[in-house]
């Protein structure tokens, strides 16, 4: 079972807070642990952030995809911009004292997996997974058991 929504959000400093608090929200009241939902908040966050800050080529809507189900969540931001080299520009080391340059870093210690697939006709999807941890009265628990098998 899959629980899915999907939001388009404007090019603007005030649609992060917005996307993180939907995202605390649903996670929450799904029942899924407090710091499971703190790391997914602040990869999410520093996500769309990134989208704010370097994306070029455009000034449309980005979208954010959020997907659960029992085990994983998996948020996909997507932007319409030129795209970018994150082998080249992702992978550096930010120096401790910087102001900025750490997102990526952010990112990859909150959640257990992060990809990037960016093409610049098409823009740049940012793909972070996190395997959720559960209580056994959580609401999805009760989701997942009574959902019909195939």
């Amino acid at each position: 079972m899959n629980i899915t929504f999907s939001l388009n959000l404007p090019r603007d400093e005030a649609s992060v807070p917005v996307v993180r608090q939907i995202s605390r929200e649903a996670l929450t009241s799904l029942g899924i642990s407090e710091e499971c939902v703190g790391d997914i908040e602040i990869a999410v966050s520093e996500a769309c952030t990134n989208v704010l800050k370097h994306v070029d080529g455009t000034e449309e809507a980005y979208e954010v995809q959020v997907e659960v189900n029992e085990n994983l969540c998996e948020i996909r931001v997507i932007d319409t911009g030129t795209g970018f080299d994150h082998d080249r520009e992702g992978r550096f080391h930010a120096e401790p004292s910087a102001e900025g340059g750490r997102g990526i870093f952010l990112m990859r210690a909150m959640v257990d997996n992060i990809e990037f697939s960016s093409d610049p006709e098409s823009g740049t999807v940012v793909r972070l997974t996190k395997k959720l941890d559960l209580g056994p009265e959580s609401v999805l628990c009760k989701l997942v058991a009574g959902a019909p098998t195939t």
